[in-house]
């Protein structure tokens, strides 16, 4: 089977025909990337799609609520329960960039992180 993708692992947006083997859905090849980025992001979209995840959390104390992200990209199957997480996380100043919010997020390993500072 083939599917093109556009692929957004770097500004160039190329379109990659990806060919997965029609009985077991096994990658096989692409065609149209113009780098190695563009090669490995359509082998993952099509074995194991991944996002990173942005948001925001209030904080205990400040108007502004503090925006997070995940620190590496989640499996795509995960997005909704993470942003779920993120919904219930309770932040209290002071907050620094890189600070942990959320361990482990939904046992993915991966952290959720604080993207700005504040005091």
């Amino acid at each position: 089977m083939e599917r093109v993708i556009t692929c957004i692992g770097c500004p160039m947006g190329c379109q990659i025909t990806v060919t997965t083997d029609d009985a077991t859905g096994a990658y096989v090849k692409s065609v149209g990337y113009t780098c190695k980025k563009g090669l490995e992001y359509s082998q993952d979209e099509v074995t194991n799609p991944t996002r990173m995840v942005t948001s925001v959390v209030p904080v205990k104390g400040s108007v502004t609520p503090l925006s997070v992200k995940t620190a590496r990209f989640i499996p795509k199957s995960k997005i909704f329960d993470c942003l779920a997480e993120i919904q219930k996380a309770e932040v209290t100043l002071p907050v620094h960039i890189g600070d942990v919010i959320i361990p482990n997020v939904c046992d993915t390993g991966i952290d959720v992180v604080a993207t700005r500072n504040l005091e």
